[in-house]
This record gives structure tokens, C-alpha cells and sequence, in this order.
């Protein structure tokens, strides 16, 4: 299983007729730590008209909340949460802040206003692809390290920790564990000890593997 999640946070503002929309992103694990966002935004911002939220929570985004925080019901954090879920994020928290132009927007106006600014704000963000796989830890002799790099390289499969010792031992980041320990047992004839597997999500950021 395979999700995006956001890894740094960002701010997006737009502007309707004198209206300002400023949304603030970021990373959430629990809903305690979302809801404590949403304080710490309101406090910040604290003499805005409006600061309406969404949050989703769980790599399924099981727990899902929004809030119109005023505005009329459905125009905020119903349509800020459509976003988050359109786009298939989980883990996260938007608070978005309105101060008032003067001008009503109406309902449609409303929705546009608050969806633009989720949207805006995301394209600030840095957003990963966090993926369910295994660690797979490895020795061997450094006569079989060149095939198992060749065969993790055809399978688009990354080694890291490696440690140039009188043997080698690595790590490999899989999202096919069975596939890789057999691959790794027929090329090697079994000489390559397999030493521990685990479960892990996984993540490539800045091109490198991150184990959350």
C-alpha cells in the first residue's frame, strides 16, 4: 500500500474581491497534535473574521475533521477537506485564515475562495509518497555484492547502511520482500545470510530513503 503524505509544510494566500485566504499546511500524526495546530494558528492570527480547518489522520485517512469556524456551513472546511482528500493526503492539518474585504462572496464564492487557498498552499509544500515495505539485512562476501547490487538496480531496489567489513552487511529497502530474498538465495546459491526482516514504511525524499 502506497500513500502521499506531506513532509514540510507551506503557506498559500490568494485574494478575493479585498478578501485575504491564507492557508497554512502541515504534518500532522495524531488529531491532538492537529487540533493543537489549529490553536497555535488561531492564536497567531487571532484577530482574522474567520480561521476554518481540515484535518486528516491515518495512512487510510480513517479520522477526518473540518470546521467552518462562522462561515456559512459547507462553504470552509468541508470543501478545504474535499481537497485533502481529492489528492489522496493523509497525515495533515490545514488551517485557513480569512480577512474580511467587505464584500460577501456567497456560497459558490466561499467554496472557490477556501479551495483555491488549500490548493495554493500545497503547491508550497513538499509532499511524499510514503509506501508500506520491508527492511531486509544482509551479509555476504564481497564476490556476491556485485550481482545483488545488479539485481536490486533491474528492480529499481535501494541497499543503504552499507558496511564494508571483513564481510558485507547492508540493508535493502523493499516493497516485495519474498521476491527479493529468493532473487538474492538463486544468485548467490544461498551463500548470502539473511539476517533480519522487518516491517517499515518507507520514503524516498530528496533522494534518499527515509524509514518513518
Amino acid at each position: 500500500m502506497e500513500w502521499l503524505s506531506v513532509y514540510k509544510g507551506g503557506i498559500g494566500e490568494i485574494e478575493e474581491k479585498k478578501s485575504r485566504f491564507i492557508a497554512t499546511v502541515r504534518p500532522v500524526s495524531s488529531e491532538e497534535e492537529a487540533v493543537s495546530f489549529i490553536a497555535s494558528v488561531k492564536k497567531q492570527y487571532w484577530d482574522a473574521r474567520h480561521n476554518c480547518s481540515a484535518f486528516v489522520i491515518g495512512d487510510s485517512g480513517q479520522k477526518t475533521r473540518c470546521s467552518d469556524d462562522g462561515e456559512p456551513s459547507g462553504t470552509a472546511g468541508r470543501p478545504m477537506l474535499d481537497v485533502l482528500t481529492n489528492e489522496h493526503i493523509t497525515n495533515v492539518c490545514v488551517v485557513v485564515t480569512r480577512y474580511f474585504g467587505g464584500t460577501l462572496l456567497g456560497t459558490g464564492g466561499l467554496v472557490r475562495a477556501y479551495s483555491s487557498a488549500v490548493k495554493a498552499a500545497l503547491e508550497n509544500c513538499e509532499i511524499i509518497r510514503k509506501v508500506n515495505g520491508h527492511s531486509i539485512k544482509i551479509e555476504c562476501d564481497y564476490n556476491d555484492l556485485g550481482r545483488i547490487k545488479s539485481m536490486l538496480d533491474r528492480n529499481g531496489t535501494r541497499m543503504k547502511d552499507v558496511d564494508y567489513g571483513s564481510r558485507v552487511t547492508a540493508m535493502i529497502i523493499t516493497e516485495d520482500a519474498d521476491t527479493i530474498t529468493r532473487d538474492i538465495t538463486d544468485i548467490s546459491s544461498g551463500r548470502v545470510q539473511i539476517t533480519d526482516i522487518k516491517p517499515i514504511v518507507f520514503a524516498t525524499v530528496e533522494g534518499e530513503i527515509m524509514i518513518f
